[in-house]
């Protein structure tokens, strides 16, 4: 597939796109329901056998395979702008650095401001190891990412031992209170929250803007950096893995059909059988929290980057015609960080009390017009707007920041120079 202009990659602006629209589809309960409602559908929003299977779909389908395909096009166009600092005699660790501290600045005002959904923080703080395989051949970064991995597994998987150790403290006669204390910890925003909690977090996303404010700086201002080194290790397997993928012309689809082919139905054809099984674990254990920590936050690791690989070579495959749909997906992936941050904004303008307080009022099922909706709005204004300007909005300002002087905006034709 041909470049879409000098320094841009089409086949990463495309998969880029795909993941920045298809990460609402989860983000969206984060949004618009009590924080337990993301894992479990017991604890709010599932009204019905539609939206039991809404949430059915998305685990098997979604929950963490947009994420993990964000985290890959990351580690591949971070490599790509390091490669184009090369190629201008720049300094690429100062290129580097400078963008991800302007990242995490960015990060962190979207965490303690806008969502605290952020994912910039932990790309920011994970992308500065990243950096240090950058020479690595892409059979290296994959062994360093399966160890990676691997890693991850095991800490999900001595979670998941310790809900079931607690599970069984608390369920004595005679329970600790520090094993009552640390069972209350674990299970706060993965079970079913009492009446009481329920109300207070209904009155915290429905109220003042300044309440919530305060709610992340005071209460949870260290969490960025708890899910960081609790998630990071997974994260950075994913860049490593999206350095290799751009490393082997996997990414720019220099691959020939077949060998896409065949990895979208391994991968497809392993993990999805796998997290049917998974899910109907789920269901059968009735969502119980040491359940959920085994076969929604263990199990479910290795089979991941599978589904994620295959998901960039089935987008690769079906992109490779183009058209006019191809074009827009595109766009929004070369707008991808304001369409990110303006999601947020326009979702908790939506669902949050300082704007329409739709907060909590509607089911799982019933988000999805609102998902669509904002896929269709970053369809129609990103191809526009950037057959006009060179950046997306925010991509300006951080490209701006990162190299301390004013970029150029217009576009220069469709030839415009830009960064990926």
């Amino acid at each position: 597939m041909a470049t879409t202009s000098p320094g841009r990659i089409a086949t990463l602006d495309i998969v880029r796109g795909v993941a920045v629209m298809g990460i609402l589809a989860m983000n969206i309960v984060a949004f618009a329901m009590p924080p337990a409602a993301y894992v479990n559908p017991l604890a709010y929003g599932a009204e019905s056998a539609v939206d039991f299977a809404v949430y059915a779909l998305n685990a098997v389908l979604v929950d963490g395979r947009m994420r993990g395909l964000f985290s890959f096009l990351f580690g591949a166009s971070m490599l790509l702008v390091i490669q184009l600092a090369e190629s201008k005699d720049e300094s690429p660790a100062a290129i580097t650095f400078r963008r991800l501290l302007w990242l995490l600045f960015f990060g962190m005002l979207h965490y303690y401001l806008v969502w605290y959904g952020d994912i910039l923080i932990g790309y920011a703080l994970v992308g500065t190891a990243a950096f240090a395989f950058r020479e690595r051949s892409p059979s290296a970064l994959v062994r360093f990412g399966v160890a990676l991995v691997a890693v991850q597994f095991l800490i999900m998987g001595a979670l998941a031992a310790y809900a079931f150790s607690l599970a069984t403290a608390v369920a004595s006669a005679n329970p600790s209170p520090d094993d009552l204390k640390a069972w209350a910890e674990i299970s706060r925003e993965i079970a079913v929250p009492s009446p009481s909690q329920l109300r207070a977090d209904l009155a915290l996303h429905l109220g003042p803007w300044t309440g919530i404010v305060e709610e992340q700086v005071t209460k949870k201002a260290l969490m960025p950096l708890v899910y960081t080194l609790l998630f990071g290790w997974e994260t950075l397997a994913y860049m490593l893995f999206g350095m290799a993928a751009l490393k082997s012309g996997f990414l720019t689809g220099g691959w020939d059909r077949a060998r896409y082919v065949r990895i979208a139905a391994i991968g497809l054809g392993i993990a999805i059988p796998a997290y049917v099984v998974l899910v109907a674990m789920l269901f059968s254990d009735g969502f119980t929290v040491p359940g959920i920590y085994a076969w929604s936050f263990a199990a479910t690791v290795p089979f991941r980057p599978l589904m994620v690989l295959a998901y960039a070579a089935l987008i690769i495959l079906l992109t490779q015609n183009g058209g006019w749909l191809v074009d827009r997906i595109a766009a929004a992936g070369r707008a991808a960080f304001t369409n990110y941050l303006g999601t947020s904004i326009l979702m908790t303008g939506l669902f949050y009390g300082w704007g329409l307080g739709l907060y909590g009022s509607l089911s799982r099922a019933q988000l999805y017009p609102v998902v669509f909706a904002m896929w269709a709005l970053m369809l129609l204004w990103s191809k526009p707007w950037l057959d006009r300007f060179r950046y997306g909005p925010f991509e300006w300002l951080w490209r701006s920041l990162a190299r301390w002087q004013v970029q150029p905006m217009l576009a220069r034709g469709k030839a415009a120079a830009s960064e990926a």
